[in-house]
């Protein structure tokens, strides 16, 4: 069965999550697997633009570099990018028929849809030097955390997938951060107790834990101020890349301008048009970060959320920077109810409409999940 079918057969989430299924899987391939130097990010917010800016800058200094991220928002083949390109289908096809001779039938067939696209990148990055790995779903059990790493990087952690992960900050932080090994780097936070409890969790695994503001220097400061005027980086971008550059020189290089000059990941702050922003975030530590890049001015926002998202608080966020709001139809199953958004928007006294089209006299922001930039895109027939 070629991969496109395979996937196709699995489903995408799950109500239940069985922590013990991937890593006896894993331990079953191990052997057959040849693994590069795995830098593990992991957190609420930025996973995606620092693993991308960090890749970029080994890809470019010499290094070959894999990234895996998730999700993908137009093709698949975006998880799994090698040396500043997206895999093509003829690796992909290539990487799962070599994972399918290592699995047997039954743990092929049981692995979820995010633990054999795991495997498959592993495979699929057999030949590289480093591999910058995005957790998917928390830390300490994602399937992204079977693998030995030289370096954690943790990204802003905030509230969300409560249902997995729990309602408090404190227990969403220790899943996450439990996942650290023996070298771990600390992002700004927002909540005092999470680095509070990464001191804890470092103590206890003994692991060496640096934190970011400590290891920003003048130089990585000026670069990361110049790189974000020069390619309009928000900052929360800006923070991102700076992260990525400490963690590059916390793996032994120095980190340049010319390695970090780029606009990181698609679906992150990206300029579709002249008139219209794209971004992925779908939390409300996003929301306050896009309510910071664009204060002072009046959007219409194309939106739509899924249904276990806090989209009131993300809302109420996004409020004084919104004129309108242009719901755009999704479909997906976890989408919330049309007539609940509306009263939502309603309540919190915004103004609001179907998407139709873009007017090039208004500013838009695409905000929500990949599956609200997946529908615009193809909406709009982007590219």
């Amino acid at each position: 069965m070629d991969l496109e079918s395979f996937l196709a057969s699995k489903p995408l989430f799950y109500d239940v999550i069985d922590y013990e299924r991937f890593p006896k899987a894993y331990l079953s391939v191990a052997p057959l697997l040849h693994l590069p130097k795995i830098i593990h990010i992991v957190g609420t917010n930025g996973k995606g633009s620092t693993g991308r800016f960090l890749a970029t800058a080994l890809s470019r200094a010499g290094k070959k570099t894999g990234h895996y991220t998730s999700p993908h928002i137009l093709h698949f083949n975006e998880r799994i990018w090698m040396d500043r390109e997206d895999i093509d289908n003829v690796g992909l096809e290539t990487a799962h028929q070599k994972l399918m001779g290592f699995l047997d039938d039954q743990t092929a067939k049981t692995l979820s849809y995010f633990e054999y696209t795991t495997l498959l990148a592993m495979v699929a990055f057999e030949k590289c030097e480093y591999v910058v790995l995005e957790a998917g779903l928390g830390g300490e059990f994602d399937a992204t955390n079977v693998f030995d790493k030289v370096l954690s990087i943790f990204t802003p952690i905030d509230f969300d997938h409560s249902a997995f992960l729990g309602s408090s900050i404190e227990s969403i932080a220790r899943t996450k951060l439990r996942s650290m090994q023996t070298n771990a780097l600390l992002g700004i936070q927002k909540h005092d107790e999470v680095e509070t409890i990464a001191h804890e969790i470092a103590l206890s695994k003994q692991c060496q834990l640096y934190k970011v503001q400590e290891l920003t220097d003048t130089l990585i400061c000026s670069l990361g101020l110049h790189l974000a005027l020069k390619n309009g980086l928000s900052d929360y971008l800006r923070d991102n890349c700076e992260l990525a550059m400490v963690a590059f020189e916390l793996l032994g290089y120095k980190a340049q301008e010319a390695l970090f000059d780029q606009n990181a990941l698609f679906g992150r702050l990206s300029k579709i048009s002249e008139n219209v922003t794209l971004d992925v975030g779908h939390n409300p530590l996003a929301a306050s970060a896009i309510a910071k890049a664009f204060q002072g001015k009046k959007i219409t926002l194309i939106y739509n959320s899924y249904g276990d998202k806090d989209y009131r608080e993300i809302l109420t966020l996004l409020a004084p920077i919104i004129d309108t709001v242009a719901i755009i139809a999704v479909e997906e199953e976890r989408i919330v109810s049309r007539p609940l958004l509306e009263s939502v928007l309603a309540e919190i006294g915004l103004k609001y409409g179907s998407f139709e089209s873009i007017d090039m006299n208004k500013e838009y922001l695409v905000f929500g999940s990949f599956s609200v930039a997946e529908a615009f895109l193809k909406r709009i027939k982007y590219p």
